[in-house]
């Protein structure tokens, strides 16, 4: 079957990942998952963890687009997502822009269409937050309160390109312009356009465009019940020689893991792989057998279960 990756259309980070596969040039099946909980398609492979996207080969699946783009870099290592030269400011840009850009991109953009989202999406992404349900008034509001914080973040990304550069470090992109090029595409909205943002900055436009012209790669389309059954046919890869860190639960041993920002649910299972990049869980769901579900360290919590 090959890679799929689990994903929904307006799914920001859905985009990093179809992007970087573009770049990639590589072919992928994509199954379409809600944006919102119940995800019965999803919840059996990931053991809970519920965020998009998700990218699947067999009864293997990556979660979080930093360790999607590790294990294609794994794959198929030119073009280079991680040119050395510009390896620590592309990951520092790529950490703010997801971090400290994301969030008020996110509540500006949902805000201005807050009444043309998904039923049940801002109940749902409450709940996330462990925050009370906003009214649409209180959603709308949100969007005001941080367009500020959006624009002079949107000038840093400019300056950074006003030079010439094709790129954000350079003349070939990088992580840093794949972190970045998402939250600027979230800007497209969903009825209610909100790219006007970027009129100012004429050399952000068309650094923009560049990003966009990777394309996807070869993308079809599968039923979302697919996953299961390529899951439940395969058994996990051989994982790599592990390399614990101090402190480290080892292979064998029992662990959760959770994403450290909001996440409530932890994920379950026996560790299968650690290094000082990833931590691999095995375990077993009666729809689909054996998975292993991979995580990045940086991001994310995890202990020991005792």
């Amino acid at each position: 079957m090959g890679l799929i990756l689990h994903h929904y259309d307006f799914s920001n980070f859905a985009e990093k990942a179809r992007l970087m596969l573009g770049f990639k040039g590589l072919a992928w099946r994509g199954i379409e998952q809600p944006p919102i909980a119940p995800k019965p398609n999803l919840t059996p492979l990931t053991g809970g963890y519920r965020r998009i996207p998700v990218l699947q080969e067999g009864a293997d699946l990556w979660c979080d687009t930093r360790l999607i783009a590790r294990e294609l870099e794994r794959r198929v290592a030119m073009p280079t997502l991680f040119p050395p030269e510009t390896m620590g400011a592309a990951q520092a840009i790529a950490w703010w822009a997801e971090h400290q850009l994301m969030r008020p991109m996110a509540l500006y953009v949902s805000g201005i269409n807050a009444d043309h989202m998904p039923a049940g999406l801002h109940e749902d992404r409450a709940r996330i937050h462990g925050v009370p349900v906003p009214s649409i008034e209180a959603v709308r509001a949100a969007a005001l309160r941080n367009l500020p914080l959006v624009r002079p973040q949107l000038a840093w990304l400019a300056d950074m390109l006003k030079d010439g550069r094709g790129y954000l470090l350079g003349e070939r992109p990088c992580i840093a312009d794949f972190a970045c090029y998402h939250v600027v595409w979230f800007l497209r909205g969903r009825e209610i356009d909100c790219r006007a943002e970027l009129e100012p900055y004429p050399r952000l436009i068309a650094w923009r465009d560049r990003m966009a012209s990777i394309g996807h790669g070869q993308r079809t389309d599968g039923a979302p019940e697919e996953g299961l059954a390529v899951a439940r046919a395969s058994r996990p890869a051989p994982p790599r020689p592990p390399h614990p860190l101090d402190g480290d639960p080892c292979p064998g041993e029992r662990a959760r893991v959770r994403a450290a920002d909001n996440a409530r649910n932890w994920i379950e299972g026996e560790v299968l792989f650690v290094d000082d990049h990833e931590i691999s869980l095995l375990r077993s769901d009666p729809r689909v057998g054996d998975v292993a579900v991979h995580f990045p360290r940086l991001g994310y919590d995890w202990r020991r279960t005792r």
